[in-house]
């Protein structure tokens, strides 16, 4: 006996069943849905990660999560953390994010929200139960995408936000596929109109895939155009974006006033791009490039600085224009004539692509003559050094113009002019706690010289061929650093050359001073520029000869160059497209939009006047073409008759097969008795025509019963019915009387259209 329900029992019962069930989505919708935003939340989390600024620990942790996710997804495993489990993590989180607050990060906010944003992200991917859990996901990825680009100015990011894009149109549409299906009924299977295949092969899921696939590239194609269009049109204004985008690691605190002795040899163990170098004219990459830096001049056994003097200001001239020197008017752009090059000085004109720095150090090419850029203000030193005086800004790009006439060594050997004592005393200054061991060195490696020229020459050469170059640093540094380099280890990188160069040159009395900046770079043959990188930082030595001025020496010895691999090949397309980047996107100002929207109306100029000449030849040849046949024709037309017969037998060669096929079709639908299947195929295709003509088209899928049935009027449906009967007799079965009967069935129809 069945048991019986309570009167609150039995409506509980009834109020359930009569309840409607949970809607679902089609299962090849929302299989389709949940992958994409599953790939939109991947490419938000790569891009983001992709800008350095995440620490290992949590990309670990992301990236694991995000696998075990994809493989759920990819298995069609049904796994939900429990509400319950959810509400304890986040509980437990806060705790987490307090010890990451106070005792991990430093009391440093950004490092722990950013932790906590991706371990809810984490947790959301295994707790989605409710739509608006899909649409936080899909926001959630597009804040990590507005975090990468303020964290990045790399081109990298561009690859990111174009997948980006593409996934995100593919999401949203499949998003609203998926809520109107919900919104519509549910108990059907998935059946949409253009899903049907001839192959089985291809499943419903594959057909609507690749149907949303074409429209988001035809959308994106749609979006890219339009932003283009508005991004190098609307009008620009500098800023200083790059700002916020400067290192603060060992790649600045290298060129600064304050530098101690190895943090060079650190910045060498990168090979992180650090500026592009282009110079006028340069396609083969013979120069051997130095960029000159900062200046150091005091040295305490361990450490190099630079006293902190009043820098003199360099005003603008005719624009953007800081004039360094007298021997120059301007720099001439790539565009304009050259500068003029007279007898004594070789002028370089040259454009710096600067990665931005936390360094107020602009590096030139020596001898720097002009700089041309978007500085507000330009100091410079008593030691020729450049400091951009805009903190505000930061250093990218600009052009200057060197003076590269150096003098001849054999004119230095000859140079007899006495020492200068008004120098300042921090060229001749030693550590107080000197080894005695270096003055000896130095004055023994120079006792057989006369000139100053020639001693400093000799300490150079000394340096560069019994020492050897190495990156691999003491383990723990010496207490004095440069004995322990010149008497032990005989092993060093640029800093301890230069150092011990400086040193013993001012031991002997010749001042001298230790100069921080790049040397050598890799020449990318496809855009012509030298990319300089972190690995190219050197130091090297000037030394000041009466006679000549501040002469540059270098003791330390070239390392070895890495061979060519496949992959350093592979990199000069990827810097090639960085470079272009950071030009046409990143450093985009109204400067680059007044010279794109010059050279576009130049070109169009040009590429006009070449059109109206290439017209006018044309024009112009045609018309002596006339003229000689009416000359021809009017004195002595028997000249015209062999070229008029040759264009003749073309023509007939051309025209008689054409015209034979013709008149043999039209002859064949003439004579139904000899050719009833052509004759019926010729004469359907005249009633099809006819009809297309008097509103009534034939649609190519149709057969001849269906296209005949689909016709509304009935007194002209029953006659073209008719037609078809005996043009199917005619044509699949070759009746002879049925093929002769289709010219009067044709006319039936002509008449009854005409009744009509």
């Amino acid at each position: 006996m069945a048991r019986q329900c309570s009167r609150p029992a039995q409506l509980y019962c009834d109020r359930m069943s009569a309840a409607p069930k949970a809607r679902v989505a089609p299962p090849e919708i929302e299989r389709l849905f949940k992958t994409s935003l599953f790939l939109l939340v991947v490419t938000g989390f790569a891009a983001l990660a992709s800008t350095g600024k995440l620490d290992l620990p949590g990309v670990i942790f992301v990236s694991g999560a995000l696998l075990l996710r994809g493989y759920l997804i990819l298995r069609e495993i049904p796994f939900v953390i429990p509400r319950r489990v959810t509400a304890w993590l986040a509980i437990s989180y806060v705790l987490i994010f307090f010890v990451d607050f106070f005792l991990i990060s430093g009391r440093d906010f950004v490092s722990p929200a950013v932790h906590l944003v991706l371990f809810g992200m984490c947790v959301k991917l295994f707790n989605v139960e409710r739509d608006r859990d899909y649409v936080y996901l899909a926001l959630l990825s597009f804040v990590m995408i507005l975090a990468a680009a303020m964290l990045t100015v790399d081109s990298a990011f561009l690859a990111a936000f174009a997948l980006f894009v593409v996934l995100a149109i593919f999401c949203f549409m499949a998003m609203e596929m998926r809520r109107s299906s919900l919104a519509a009924s549910n108990s059907a299977p998935l059946s949409i109109p253009g899903l049907r295949t001839r192959r089985r092969s291809i499943s419903p899921m594959q057909r609507l895939s690749g149907s949303l696939a074409r429209t988001t590239f035809v959308m994106v194609a749609a979006i890219i155009s339009a932003a283009t269009v508005l991004f190098f049109a609307m009008p620009r204004l500098s800023g200083g974006y790059l700002s916020q985008y400067a290192q603060s690691d060992a790649l600045s605190t290298g060129f600064s006033d304050s530098v101690n002795l190895g943090e060079i040899g650190h910045i060498q163990q990168s090979s992180a791009v650090v500026a592009h170098v282009r110079i006028d004219g340069d396609t083969t990459g013979s120069r051997q490039i130095r960029l000159r830096g900062a200046v150091l001049t005091l040295f305490d056994g361990m450490r190099w600085t630079n006293p902190r003097g009043t820098a003199s200001v360099v005003a603008q001239h005719k624009g953007r224009l800081f004039q360094l020197s007298t021997q120059v008017s301007r720099p001439e752009r790539r565009e304009e004539t050259r500068l003029a090059q007279g007898p004594q000085h070789e002028f370089l004109h040259y454009r710096i692509l600067l990665e931005p720095l936390n360094t107020t150090v602009i590096f030139t090419i020596p001898v720097a003559q002009a700089i041309f850029g978007p500085f507000r203000e330009i100091g410079v030193d008593s030691d020729h050094t450049f400091h951009n005086l805009d903190r505000e800004r930061a250093i990218t790009v600009y052009e200057g113009v060197s003076d590269e006439s150096v003098p001849l060594p054999t004119t230095l050997q000859r140079l007899s002019v006495p020492m200068l004592s008004s120098l300042p005393e921090r060229y001749l200054h030693l550590p107080g706690r000197l080894d005695p061991r270096i003055p000896e060195l130095a004055h023994k490696l120079t006792n057989s010289e006369i000139s100053i020229y020639r001693r400093a020459l000799a300490i150079e050469h000394y340096l560069t061929t019994q020492y050897g170059y190495t990156l691999q640093l003491p383990p723990q540094p010496s207490a004095d650093p440069l004995a322990d380099f010149l008497f032990h280890r005989r092993r060093g990188h640029c800093e301890y050359f230069a150092s011990s160069m400086a040193v013993m040159l001012r031991t002997i009395g010749i001042p001298s001073r230790v100069i921080t900046g790049f040397r050598g770079a890799q020449f990318n043959q496809l855009n012509s520029t030298y990319i300089v990188r972190a690995r190219d930082a050197h130091s090297w030595v000037e030394a000041y000869i009466p006679g000549a001025g501040w002469v540059t020496f270098d003791p330390t010895p070239y390392g070895d160059i890495p061979a060519p691999t496949f992959w350093t090949r592979a990199q000069l397309y990827i810097d090639a497209a960085r470079e272009f980047w950071r030009e046409w996107i990143v450093n985009y100002d109204a400067a680059h939009q007044q010279n794109l929207s010059v050279t576009t109306v130049r070109l169009a100029r040009n590429r006009i006047a070449e059109f109206r000449n290439w017209a006018a030849r044309q024009y112009r040849s045609m018309l002596n073409i006339a003229r000689n046949v009416h000359q021809a024709a009017t004195q002595d037309p028997k000249r015209l008759l062999r070229p008029g017969l040759v264009l003749l037998a073309f023509a007939l060669l051309f025209l008689l097969p054409v015209s034979a096929l013709h008149l043999t079709k039209l002859w064949r639908a003439a004579s139904p008795a000899k050719y009833p299947r052509p004759a019926a195929s010729a004469l359907f295709l005249r009633m099809t025509s006819l009809l297309a003509r008097k509103g009534y088209p034939r649609s190519p899928n149709q057969t001849p019963s269906e296209f005949a049935a689909s016709i509304t009027d009935s007194n002209l449906r029953e006659a073209v019915l008719r037609f078809t009967s005996s043009y199917e007799e005619a044509r699949f079965g070759g009746s002879i009387s049925a093929a002769e009967d289709l010219s009067a069935l044709l006319d039936n129809i002509r008449s009854t259209l005409h009744r009509s």
